[in-house]
């Protein structure tokens, strides 16, 4: 008799044999993904400006291949040279950034605000386009980015900085355009729309956390199962599509 511990993996959701770049790998939501894409068997690479030795450690203990692929996503001809080498079958583009200080006391307030436009929405479209370019002559791929609640509502909290918000919104206007393009060549691009989780980054609304539907903010693994599937052939007919994964901050 079969078990739930020795169930097989089905081959809808396995990654065995595939390459997945992670973006943003070293903390947070980026790092519980490659976790979780080693678990369903692909190989990770890992991209972060932090260091990134810790998730390599918790990628090779689930007996996957991991390699370090340090780097700023925001320097010119980097993003190319990611897919320079081997095949890539997936990205799951999970860096960004978000400014904890009130945008009208910040004095950097426009240099801020042309800062995260860059990381947070010319990073992802520059990524997403090359990975088309790569993965289209080679049978095809996933990208998977992250967008956010606040580019649903405008923010879950009076708080949170506009342009955040704005870049956010962006990219939830992106993935329609680069699924367009994509999906011909054989190319799915998918995003999930986080509402707050609990990472580094936003450790500033953790004490609010009892307004939200849940009463808690989300945790990084409940992120990065719903972006593995879209890196899966269990999201094969998948396009173009938001996943809110919000805890009920946001129904639409």
């Amino acid at each position: 008799m079969t078990t739930a511990g020795t169930l097989p993996l089905p081959a809808a959701m396995s990654l065995q044999g595939r390459r997945v770049l992670v973006t943003g790998a070293a903390n947070g939501i980026g790092r519980a993904t490659a976790i979780v894409l080693a678990q369903l068997g692909a190989e990770v690479i890992v991209n972060d400006l932090a260091p990134l030795g810790g998730v390599r450690a918790d990628v090779e203990r689930l007996q996957a291949n991991c390699i370090e692929a340090p780097g700023d996503l925001t320097t010119d001809g980097f993003i190319a040279s990611l897919f320079a080498g081997d095949r890539i079958h997936a990205v799951a583009h999970c860096a960004g950034i978000i400014s904890a200080k009130p945008w009208k006391e910040d004095p950097d307030w426009i240099a801020r605000f042309h800062r995260t436009m860059d990381v947070n929405t010319r990073v992802p479209l520059t990524l997403a386009a090359a990975a088309i370019e790569h993965m289209a002559p080679l049978g095809g791929g996933s990208v998977v980015l992250v967008g956010s609640v606040a580019g649903r509502t405008g923010g879950t909290f009076d708080t949170t900085p506009p342009d955040y918000v704005a870049s956010k919104g962006a990219v939830h206007a992106l993935v329609k355009l680069l699924a367009r393009q994509g999906v011909r060549k054989g190319v799915l691009v998918n995003a999930v729309a986080p509402g707050p989780v609990l990472t580094a980054m936003t450790s500033n609304v953790a004490r609010t956390s009892d307004r939200l539907p849940m009463g808690r903010l989300g945790q990084p693994e409940e992120l990065a199962w719903p972006i593995a599937f879209l890196c899966s052939p269990a999201a094969s007919y998948l396009a173009g599509a938001i996943l809110d994964v919000n805890g009920g901050t946001f129904i639409g």
